[in-house]
């Protein structure tokens, strides 16, 4: 390359569930870019971090005794959730229950793993509990629910979810990919500690600061990864639960280094900085007419027509829509009321 290409920065973005990395864990990354947890028998080091990550996503999910591995994003998380609630299952024919706001990796999942996916209304942006409850049969091995919706942040009734599963024996996965680092300063209920839940995405490299790639998948028990274990006789370990095998050793350290140097305290001003925020752009966009959804959680919606977000998107603003046409304002950490302010003014002009 004859000119040196640079990373996108952040200085504009607005729609991305992407942040800048903490400092901490920027150079932790860097110093583990040459390790592979996928082979713990040969890198111990990255092997005992990734043991302190899952312990330190169980802290922040109410789970004591936590089972799980840092994955490549919640797209991996979700799709082995599912893997082990297929395996576990005594059915040829398995169906899994999500909100029809459900993330679109567990229609990849459905495919990959040859599933039914039902998919139930939601009542005021979060799951139609009764709607749920007539989708389920024998046949249905997971019931989904979401802490905090990617396209508008909201958080569905976990424990009456969690409720539904057990009724059929199935289990109760809960996707918190990007609200798990806010949520624990809310008064939702919506993890372990809250609810059966059973298996639970959440990725450090959303609003936790971990450098990308460093998703996260939690079990209750110990038991439940079991479903995934494949023997790898080649390996000094003699089998693995992951879906892919040579993994970040970056992502595990980072993952480890940035809740070593926020947590909690820092992901909690975090979230009191990114919902005043979320709150103070709703208030301006009210004020200038528009209907505007949320904020739950730090992230707006408005019915900004096409015409002007395409106009905004034209300015170096990265701004993208719901799958109903609102415009989405992701309040993540390098997202400033400054930047919120400049945004404002370019809307002005249109």
């Amino acid at each position: 390359m004859q000119q040196r290409a640079e990373p996108q920065d952040f200085e504009r973005v607005l729609s991305s569930m992407c942040t800048d990395p903490h400092p901490a864990a920027r150079e932790a990354a860097e110093r583990f870019l040459a390790t592979n947890p996928g082979d713990p028998g040969t890198y111990e080091t990255v092997a005992d971090l990734e043991r302190e990550a899952v312990d330190g996503l169980g802290e922040l999910t109410g789970l004591t005794d936590p089972a799980g591995y840092v994955a490549s994003g919640g797209t991996e998380a979700n799709i082995q959730a599912l893997r082990i609630a297929r395996n576990r299952a005594d059915t040829d024919d398995p169906n899994v229950v999500a909100p029809v706001h459900a993330h679109f990796s567990f229609t990849k999942a459905a495919d990959v793993l040859d599933l039914e996916l039902r998919t139930a209304p939601a009542d005021e942006y979060r799951a139609n509990t009764d709607a749920v409850a007539e989708l389920i049969d024998d046949d249905t091995v997971c019931v989904v629910g979401v802490a905090g919706s990617t396209e508008y942040g909201f958080v569905d009734p976990i424990p009456a979810l969690a409720d539904l599963a057990s009724e059929v024996d199935a289990l109760c996965h809960v996707d918190a990919a990007w609200g798990g680092f806010y949520l624990p300063f809310t008064d939702h209920d919506w993890h372990f500690g809250h609810a059966a839940v059973d298996t639970m995405t959440i990725d450090p490299h959303k609003v936790g600061q971990a450098a990308v790639p460093a998703g996260g998948l939690l079990a209750r028990e110990e038991t439940l990864l079991d479903e995934l274990a494949v023997e790898t006789p080649y390996l000094e370990s003699t089998s693995q639960l992951t879906l892919t095998g040579t993994r970040s050793g970056a992502g595990v350290a980072s993952a480890v280094a940035a809740m070593d140097a926020l947590w909690p305290e820092g992901y909690r001003e975090q979230y009191e900085r990114s919902m005043d925020n979320a709150e103070w752009l709703a208030d301006q966009l009210r004020s200038r007419g528009h209907d505007v959804v949320g904020p739950e959680l730090p992230l707006v919606a408005a019915d900004l027509s096409v015409p002007m977000t395409d106009e905004l998107r034209e300015r170096g603003w990265r701004v993208s829509k719901t799958g109903n046409g609102e415009m989405r304002v992701v309040c993540m950490p390098h997202v400033t009321r400054s930047m919120l302010r400049s945004f404002v003014a370019d809307l002005d002009w249109y």
